[in-house]
């Protein structure tokens, strides 16, 4: 009877193990204060660069009551890896409350990882008015899978004319400007003798005129 007993607390132990530790190899999981957070990004944990992914974070209190994001001043930030202390996050998607068949209304965004690598993703907040927790910070590590490769058309450079080069330019189309009027002088100018000329023979005409009448 004692080793039944046994038999069946070992049992026992096994099995609650094993439920406790399957969840925690599929998802990674962080603790801080009292609030402990469960990262799950679709597809399968597996986000390709380029692609959006829906990623949330389970926060549950201890005892496994949850927090949704209701309750929580959340906020979200990506960083790559390896992190510089002091430095700017990379991303900070806006958080939504997102349901799954486990969870109701819990953390989550939209995130597009520019490229393959590491990061981190970091979940830090502070309870609101009807809510009772620490304020936490939760890190989890994460790799990005080679994904769509988002080729974008650079636009046409834009020639800008050095000042030399506008002032050469000018010194062009003055010169160009002075031969157009030039040549046209040219053409023009064999007329004026030929007026005067005839300007010239009429007055002597008249003059000679005159002079025979007063003869």
């Amino acid at each position: 009877m004692l080793h039944q007993l046994k038999l069946n607390k070992t049992l026992a132990t096994v099995l609650f193990l094993g439920l406790t530790i399957t969840p925690v190899y599929a998802h990674t999981v962080k603790v801080a204060e009292d609030v402990g957070g469960t990262l799950h990004i679709e597809p399968n944990d597996n986000p390709k660069a380029g692609e959006s992914s829906e990623t949330w974070i389970a926060l549950t209190r201890r005892g496994g009551k949850i927090v949704p994001l209701k309750d929580c001043n959340c906020q979200i930030e990506v960083y790559p890896k390896p992190r510089v202390n002091g430095s700017t996050p990379l991303l900070k998607p806006a958080l939504k409350p997102i349901s799954t068949s486990q969870y109701q209304g819990i953390p989550g965004a939209d995130i597009v990882f520019p490229k393959a690598g590491n990061y981190e993703i970091q979940i830090s907040g502070t309870p609101k008015a009807n809510a009772n927790f620490k304020p936490f910070k939760l890190t989890f590590p994460v790799t990005v899978a080679a994904g769509k490769t988002v080729v974008t058309t650079a636009p046409s450079p834009k020639v800008v004319n050095s000042p030399n080069q506008n002032n050469q330019q000018n010194t062009q189309q003055s010169a160009q400007n002075n031969t157009i009027n030039s040549e046209k002088n040219q053409r023009i100018n064999p007329a004026i003798p030929l007026i005067i000329t005839g300007v010239s023979l009429a007055g002597i005409g008249v003059l000679g005129a005159v002079l025979q009448n007063k003869k």
